[in-house]
């Protein structure tokens, strides 16, 4: 929750800073570029490989063998990232030739202009790669351990950094937005160093010891054979969110900006609930696959999708309700003006109807990855970049940015259809069937929560004067009766969940007493 709020503070003064300018939807991607290679190496197929192997290693050589391991991995992803990082740096540094691929596509002056931008920064920026490729390592290490809160926290370290760079740039840099840019791309860097350092203590305390050690065992072997096929079906999202972003940015000057602002937005109850639970149900699912305990992994996957729909549904609806006051209190300051976020309410709707499905498939694929079956995952990333790459090239015409989300949206939900059906295939404990009655309720609580909580927006100019601060507590008070209608709810039609949600909810309670 803590890097959440944080990520959205820094959003608030991105957005101030530079607004939906053309400077800041080149710097956006040139980071994806990065963040691509982060997720094919390290945070997507790394994981699903490297945690059954850590708690295999745990098992039968305790820690001095899983620490091992470690080691080996670390030194390896050093060696890839480097070689990597330097040689994106050398191609995105041929200006000539992005000049000579624009010419030959017929691309605008303008539009050359931005992907030479956008490949800039992609240079200045690459070497954030190797800190947060490692830092996944380690990451995954501790999970292993049972160590969630340097993992947790480590988008805090990133936030915190980016933070403290706009705050340096808005004093210091006022008006020049080279400048300014200069001063967000530092503070990326620094904060991935920082992403890296922090769980590379906490292991140190577990008492690993780093060394280089390329030796290329039995276990990194086995791992490369999961990764291979891993790589592109544990990053289609991002892959997805690429091409959108690839696409925007021949399209206007604002539209990677505002796609990267609505993304940004659902981080929250994505990163806070979908991927928290995930994080958690994942080696608990691998251990049931290892043990060939297949009625407790069904079990195990059910209640960690029960808490990932009983929360992202409602999520959604309430995002989508709400788009156009959450944006105006979150990001409309500075230079991100009042058209601006007119431009970003439907984007924002758009990728709000998709969370649900995001948050869905975060799971599925980990119950895959933990009965090492890479094959079907990497089936349906194909299909969902397929239908991505399709609908973005028909919808931008016509739609513009808003149908670069829809075409998201609608790739990321095929992708969760085609995951759950195979599912049901390998176990009936794993089938939708078991999830569909509380989802109908959750369905029905959500949508009646939305229809109040829309009531309440539209009555607001009758009951209190227009003014930011005003709305800033009309959509405190809408939020907090859009939780106690749905909570309410919830409760009559008792969804299965409601108990360890109760539950949760005592033990923070009582942490407070």
């Amino acid at each position: 929750m803590a890097s959440r709020v944080l990520g959205l503070v820094r959003e608030s003064l991105t957005a101030a800073v530079f607004g939906t300018s053309e400077i800041l939807s080149a710097f956006v991607t040139g980071i994806t570029l990065p963040s691509i290679f982060r997720r094919l190496l390290a945070e997507g197929g790394l994981t699903a490989a490297f945690v059954p192997a850590l708690n295999e290693e745990l098992e039968a050589r305790q820690r001095p063998g899983a620490f091992e391991l470690v080691n080996q991995v670390a030194s390896w992803l050093l060696a890839v990232t480097l070689v990597l990082v330097g040689l994106a740096m050398a191609l995105l540094s041929q200006e000539g030739a992005i000049r000579a691929i624009g010419r030959f596509g017929g691309a605008e002056a303008h539009t050359v202009a931005r992907w030479l931008d956008g490949a800039r920064f992609a240079v200045v920026l690459f070497p954030y790669l190797i800190f947060v490729s490692l830092a996944a390592a380690f990451s995954a290490a501790l999970q292993t351990l049972h160590r969630f809160l340097e993992p947790a926290l480590s988008p805090v370290w990133l936030n915190l950094a980016i933070i403290g760079s706009l705050v340096v740039a808005m004093r210091w840099a006022h008006g020049d937005e080279g400048a300014q840019v200069n001063w967000l791309s530092g503070g990326w860097l620094l904060g991935g160093l920082m992403q890296m350092i922090v769980p590379a203590a906490a292991l140190m305390n577990e008492g690993w010891r780093p060394r280089l050690d390329f030796r290329m065992s039995a276990p990194v072997r086995g791992m490369l054979r999961i990764m291979a096929p891993t790589v592109f079906s544990s990053s289609i999202y991002l892959f997805n969110m690429s091409v959108s972003r690839l696409v925007g940015l021949s399209l206007n000057d604002a539209a990677v900006a505002v796609l990267n602002f609505s993304q940004r937005l659902m981080e929250l109850p994505i990163g806070v609930f979908a991927i928290a639970v995930s994080t958690v149900v994942f080696p608990l699912i691998a251990r049931f696959a290892a043990a060939g305990d297949h009625e407790n992994l069904a079990r195990a996957y059910r209640k960690g999708m029960r808490l990932i729909l009983v929360i992202n549904v409602p999520a959604a609806v309430g995002l989508a309700v709400l788009a156009l006051p959450i944006i105006r209190l979150i990001l409309q300051y500075g230079r991100f003006t009042a058209e601006a976020t007119a431009m970003m309410q439907p984007v924002l709707i758009a990728n709000a109807i998709g969370l649900p499905f995001l948050a869905f498939v975060s799971l599925a694929l980990r119950a895959f990855y933990a009965q090492k079956d890479t094959v079907t995952p990497l089936r349906a990333a194909v299909l969902s970049f397929s239908v991505n790459l399709a609908l973005s090239l028909i919808l931008m015409g016509p739609l513009s940015t808003t149908g670069l989300a829809l075409a998201s949206t609608v790739s990321i939900a095929v992708q969760a259809v085609y995951l759950q059906w195979h599912l049901a295939r390998k176990n009936d404990g794993l089938a939708f069937h078991h999830l569909a009655g509380d989802l109908g309720k959750i369905t029905v609580a959500s949508v009646a929560m939305g229809v109040l909580v829309a009531a309440g927006w539209w009555a607001r100019p009758w009951l209190l004067p227009e003014r930011k601060s005003v709305d800033a507590l009309a959509l405190v008070i809408l939020i907090a009766a859009g939780v106690a209608i749905y909570g309410a709810l919830a409760w009559v039609l008792k969804i299965e969940e409601r108990d360890e949600l109760t539950a949760i909810i005592a033990k923070i309670r009582a942490k407070f007493a």
